[in-house]
């Protein structure tokens, strides 16, 4: 399964709306993924590499080797 390995962001899921009218007429299931990169990081002194939410690199809550 899709999750960063720092923040444990993952996939979660909600309603595709279909707006033909003025109103909400039909609902279908859709999934919102989220934005993985894979990064060689340095953890626990080591270089590993892991999945990371674009988030969390912008942010710089992981140290690239």
């Amino acid at each position: 399964m899709a999750k960063c390995e720092i923040c444990e962001k993952s996939v979660a899921h909600g309603n595709k709306i279909s707006i033909a009218r003025s109103h909400v007429s039909r609902r279908t299931s859709r999934t919102f993924r989220p934005n993985l990169r894979r990064v060689k990081a340095i953890v626990d002194g080591n270089t590993k590499t892991i999945s990371v939410c674009a988030k969390c690199l912008r942010s710089g809550k992981v140290k690239r080797a």
